[in-house]
């Protein structure tokens, strides 16, 4: 599967054909406005898109943002506002009829530690600090879709629930969202959509994902008067070195990476552990499992090859002695798992984000991605991750920037997709 597709035209006019005499949607008066209300709001969505980002939201430490994020929920008019278990932030908008119940999302975590200074510059239409486009551009777009519907008076046939999740990114393992599949919400959601990232995209693909933290464990020692004993790091050297040159299919794409690397206590001490965290990922489950399979094939050589060279090389009887009471060990803990999956093409939450494209004049393009939406397209459930507009650079690191040009559009075009599934009724 390519990483990015477009549809041809006639795919187009037959996902997005409307029956017979009907009005579409972004024609109707209430719809009009809104569209033009969400143009003219741009620049308070930006400074919302600021205020949220100078919020640090560290791995596992969402709660002040979240806190802020429930007090404009409670400000927007939502109803049964609350933070969950795990941390989400929900608020709801019923509509006039049971169903759709349609999630509408983005997500609170960044990858920043605590400490990182996410303090936002700008020059001209660019913006730049540590999230503000992942995903403080996602958070900042739902706040403005809430706004545009309470202050246009939009009534819909079913009920939104707006989140703002916990967990998406690295090690959160996507807790937010799992969680409101399995408990908050389960049984409840008939669409989800997740905005994240910017750009006018929209995952509808889930890359699938294995975590793993693996830690090699021997005795330690002097590195001068236990010379010869086993050494993690060395035997975490050999694993990486294993990994390093796998090969892997560019269709479907496959990816590994060693991220981290963490031991030992000082320069003249042989560690007693040495740790490394690996992720992998593929759009295809079955090029994840085969990857999954070398990955522990490195680890168990690397574990042998250094017990044996010691076994063999070791001159002092003390380290000769260690390495066979303590052989080097190597604990590997799945961290993270993320499931693949896609959305059939002819999915009517793919014909919602075409014709919003359409209506807009932007040519729809559908791509994989690793979001929340993993969740649900797992299950079953129509879902889509959208981008919040305007474009972006040096993601995850502390030189990411935003460009705001024409940034509106990615507000608008997931209003219009959202309308189009949960119903617009007078």
């Amino acid at each position: 599967m390519k990483s990015s597709s477009f549809f041809s035209a006639a795919a187009l006019v037959a996902l997005v054909a409307l029956p017979l005499g009907a009005e579409p949607l972004a024609q109707r008066a209430v719809v009009r406005d809104a569209l033009a209300q969400i143009a003219a709001r741009e620049p308070e969505t930006l400074n919302e898109q600021v205020r949220l980002c100078e919020i640090p939201a560290p791995p596992f430490e969402e709660a002040v943002r979240a806190g802020y994020y429930r007090a404009k929920f409670v400000e927007l008019g939502l109803q049964d506002v609350r933070i969950d278990a795990v941390g989400n932030v929900l608020g709801v908008r019923p509509g006039k009829q049971p169903g759709p119940v349609v999630v509408f999302s983005a997500h609170l975590d960044t990858v920043f530690p605590a400490g990182t200074d996410t303090r936002v510059t700008r020059e001209g239409t660019i913006m730049k600090a540590p999230g503000i486009a992942d995903d403080c551009r996602g958070l900042a777009v739902v706040l403005a879709v809430i706004e545009t519907m309470q202050q246009s008076q939009i009534n819909t046939a079913g009920t939104v629930i707006f989140v703002g999740t916990v967990g998406e990114e690295g090690l959160g393992d996507l807790r937010g969202v799992k969680h409101l599949f399995q408990q908050e919400l389960a049984g409840q959601i008939t669409h989800f959509i997740s905005i994240d990232g910017t750009d006018l995209g929209t995952n509808t693909s889930a890359v699938g994902s294995y975590r793993y933290r693996v830690t090699f464990n021997a005795s330690g020692g002097h590195s001068f008067g236990a010379f010869g004993s086993v050494n993690p790091i060395h035997a975490l050297g050999r694993a990486i070195a294993k990994i390093g040159e796998f090969i892997v299919p560019n269709e479907p794409k496959t990816t590994y990476n060693v991220g981290r690397i963490d031991g030992g206590t000082s320069v003249n001490s042989i560690p007693f552990s040495a740790m490394m965290e690996v992720d992998m990922r593929s759009v295809d489950a079955g090029e994840l499992d085969k990857l999954d399979a070398q990955f522990h094939l490195a680890i168990a050589a690397a574990v042998e090859e250094e017990n044996a060279f010691w076994n063999k090389h070791a001159t002092g009887a003390a380290a000769r002695r260690t390495n066979k009471g303590i052989p080097l060990t190597a604990d590997v803990q799945r961290v993270g798992v993320r499931p693949t999956g896609r959305v059939d093409e002819k999915s009517p939450i793919l014909q919602a984000v075409l014709r919003a494209d359409a209506a807009l004049g932007i040519k729809s393009r559908f791509e994989p991605g690793s979001t929340d939406s993993n969740i649900p397209i797992s299950l079953g459930i129509p879902a889509v991750t959208m981008r919040g507009g305007g474009k972006s650079s040096g993601a995850h690191s502390l030189h990411e920037q935003f460009d705001s040009t024409d940034s509106h559009l990615g507000t608008q075009r997931a209003f219009l997709a959202l309308l189009e599934i949960v119903g617009l009724v007078d």
